[in-house]
């Protein structure tokens, strides 16, 4: 099978990655011609770190890379029996990608979606097949982590679900099938507890490191909650939170006023250099945001 993958940033370049090494012939296509080099070299880095860890050899490096060509439009689409979308956090964006990608699609390819948080049935409902349309929600770092939420929409045929369950499985993933309802699974239970976390900054329960070290430590969690955050973007935490608040009309789910006036600030992790901490590039150490140093 051919797979075409929209959006070639830090999700669709790893998407991108483990289909090729798996064997697939990958279309990677984005709208910026340096976006799709700087996607090539992040994946050769990537395999050289898995080469480093004996998981893959010079061979497998080689043939992942010759699995994959770039594209700065949807040439690639037609010959496609998945296209896999990963493109920014956006509705609008997604929506307009997907009326495209629908356009040019063979009949009977899949198009899968990788949204956190965004409706399938929303985005299935502007393609002429929202039969195939699914969600195929990787977890970042894609090469690494094993998990692939797979959302059915409301038209989601049962075949498809099988058909992208048994491609996640030649992928070395475990695939877990939820149904479409804001935020999932994932989101729907980690973006409140991340709000919860910044809220208790917020009201001065306990700073940034203590906050962290407590669910590191009493909850057995591999990075705290304010650092996850980070990690994933404020801007996409609120996104998500935004979607949670408006799919179901709770205010549990607003997103936390400090958080609104970080992503305001421009303040985003680790994309911007700066969230809850400093994130300095090369360096392993954490240093709280000056923000939130005890005074």
């Amino acid at each position: 099978m051919i797979v075409s993958v929209i959006g070639a940033g830090t999700m669709g370049n790893g998407i991108a990655h483990v289909f090729a090494q798996n064997g697939f012939t990958v279309n990677l296509i984005d709208v910026s011609a340096a976006q799709l080099e700087k996607a090539l070299a992040t994946i050769g880095k990537n395999l050289d770190r898995q080469i480093a860890k004996n998981i893959i050899t010079e061979d497998v490096k080689s043939s992942t890379l010759t699995n994959i060509t770039t594209y700065t439009s949807f040439d690639g689409i037609g010959n496609s029996g998945l296209v896999v979308e990963a493109a920014t956090e956006n509705t609008e964006l997604k929506l307009n990608i997907f009326k495209q990608i629908d356009a040019v699609a063979k009949p009977g390819c899949i198009l899968a979606t990788n949204t956190s948080s965004i409706s399938i049935t929303k985005i299935a409902a502007v393609t002429s097949r929202p039969e195939l349309v699914i969600g195929m929600h990787f977890m970042n770092p894609v090469p690494v982590m094993k998990l692939v939420e797979i959302i059915n929409g409301y038209a989601t045929e049962k075949k498809v679900t099988e058909t992208i369950v048994n491609l996640s499985k030649q992928l070395n993933k475990v695939p877990c099938v939820v149904n479409d309802y804001p935020g999932f699974i994932a989101n729907r239970i980690l973006m409140p507890m991340i709000n919860e976390a910044i809220y208790s900054l917020y009201e001065g329960v306990a700073g940034v490191e203590e906050i962290d070290t407590v669910m590191k430590l009493g909850m057995a969690h591999p990075m705290g909650p304010l650092q996850l955050a980070d990690f994933i973007g404020l801007d996409v935490c609120h996104a998500i939170l935004k979607v949670l608040h408006d799919g179901f009309g709770n205010p549990k789910y607003a997103p936390c006023p400090l958080l609104t006036n970080m992503v305001t600030a421009k303040k985003l992790g680790v994309k911007s250099g700066e969230g809850f901490y400093v994130h300095t590039p090369g360096s392993k150490d954490l240093v709280v945001s000056p923000s939130f140093n005890k005074q």
